[in-house]
């Protein structure tokens, strides 16, 4: 039979599909808003610059996060599917642990990138986009990194929930054996209680007056 699974426990892997279903569909929502709306020119201009304030880095920045976390969703669904077949104790920890260690890194990867596309939006001139092009798509991407922020950092407290009930079970240890089935855990046959069996038969030479519920001979006083 199977050892029961490293942080496996009921409930947690649709917990984890509940938030990584929306986590890959806001990466593709900002990669898709900074990469076909994100460049914008004057009338007078023929090159396309940065929606945000003209700065080519917060694009980058954007198309960047939005590609690479979709990368790393896809990654965390794959081995959602391949977790039940870890057998290793030591491999189901590791995977646990990179699921709680990528997930806090991303999430403070979406917060720097929130709080940059929002200051380069904010300090945006209206004369570099005075058609005001692209404008619903650029604040589309700061509020789904907004929103990239708590499903990441949710799957990290998902993580650690899983990380803590793997740690503090033994079930979820090499050395766990079954007490049921466990030869060494009966008690040993001599060391069984056998109760008294001895003879409680009256002697024939016993007095009459000895009592049988008592064990006393009558005294007359």
């Amino acid at each position: 039979t199977h050892s029961p699974k490293y942080g496996a426990q009921k409930g947690s892997g649709a917990d984890d599909h509940k938030i990584r279903t929306p986590r890959a569909i806001f990466s593709i929502v900002i990669l898709g808003c900074i990469a076909n709306e994100g460049y914008v020119n004057r009338p007078d201009e023929v090159e396309e610059y940065c929606i945000f304030n003209r700065n080519q880095n917060a694009c980058n920045y954007g198309v960047a996060m939005g590609s690479l976390a979709f990368l790393s969703c896809a990654a965390f669904l794959a081995l959602d599917v391949y977790f039940p077949q870890i057998s290793g104790v030591k491999d189901r920890k590791k995977a646990v642990l990179a699921d709680i260690g990528l997930s806090a890194f991303w999430s403070f990867i979406w917060f720097v990138g929130f709080c940059f596309l929002t200051n380069q939006w904010q300090v945006a001139k209206p004369e570099d986009n005075p058609l005001k092009e692209g404008a619903d798509a650029a604040r589309a991407a700061i509020t789904f990194s907004f929103f990239s922020i708590f499903t990441w950092a949710g799957l990290a407290f998902l993580g650690f929930q899983r990380y803590k009930l793997g740690a503090s079970s033994s079930l979820f240890s090499q050395d766990y054996a079954d007490p049921n089935q466990d030869p060494s855990a009966a008690p040993a046959a001599a060391s069984e209680y056998t109760g008294y069996t001895g003879d409680t038969e009256i002697p024939a030479n016993m007095d009459s007056s000895y009592y049988d519920s008592a064990g006393y001979q009558n005294q007359d006083y």
